[in-house]
């Protein structure tokens, strides 16, 4: 049984038909990556999965369970993390509020607490900053944050939308390091959709190609990185 598994989704914004029948699967500890050009329906596989737009047809499925028209709220209670694009911290809350903002479903304060030793483990330099808003942090700071939040609830599958974004080359490289870590230190299954299709693809396990709503290629990335059609389109090849 895999972790997570969409069979045949279709997604509207309105009228306008943005997924077409998405099949994909991610097993246990990996690290998939979701490729294409903006406008082909990456994030909104990422949104539709986290219920914040809910599937006309086909099913997802979480760890076997039916989660296709579940709220938001209690797909995050199943274990699934959400970074979204443009890493949405809450500007005007502190480094330690926007963590405790992860934690909502969470009533113990000490394991609250907990949560965030591990977080600051991760990204000391949060723990630093720890009192300072996050709309003060540099770009980098604040996907850390963002990151971190959406770790507070220790997921079973983190859904990451463009994590690199904004950022200058060097802090992108760090980036990749922490998901590297996420994943192989911390066990962290990982679904990423990313603009920097050659750092996804040097990061990831396996890749899905997305052109206009559709999967059009999929396998391993390493495989996907030498397809001639992936190498123009997306690798500068």
């Amino acid at each position: 049984m895999s972790l997570l598994e969409l069979e045949n989704v279709h997604s509207y914004y309105g009228h306008i038909h943005a997924l077409k029948g998405i099949s994909l699967v991610v097993e246990e500890g990996e690290v998939v990556t979701l490729i294409g050009a903006n406008g082909a329906g990456k994030s909104t596989t990422l949104r539709t999965i986290s219920g914040l737009i809910h599937a006309r047809e086909g099913s997802i499925h979480m760890g076997g369970k039916n989660i296709t028209r579940m709220e938001p709220h209690l797909i995050v209670e199943m274990g699934v993390g959400h970074v979204p694009e443009g890493r949405g911290i809450f500007p005007r809350l502190t480094v330690q509020e926007n963590l405790e903002m992860g934690a909502f479903t969470l009533s113990d304060p000490a394991e609250v607490n907990r949560r965030m030793d591990d977080v600051f483990r991760i990204f000391p330099r949060l723990s630093e900053r720890i009192y300072q808003k996050g709309g003060t942090l540099s770009g980098g700071e604040q996907q850390m944050l963002a990151t971190g939040r959406g770790l507070m609830l220790k997921p079973k599958i983190l859904l990451m939308d463009e994590p690199s974004m904004g950022l200058a080359p060097v802090l992108v490289d760090a980036i990749f390091d922490i998901i590297h870590d996420l994943n192989q230190k911390d066990g962290t299954t990982i679904l990423l959709v990313e603009q920097n299709a050659q750092m996804a693809l040097r990061y990831s396990t396996r890749a899905y190609v997305l052109e206009t709503g559709r999967i059009v290629l999929s396998g391993p990335s390493k495989e996907i990185a030498q397809n001639p059609d992936v190498k123009k389109a997306y690798l500068g090849g």
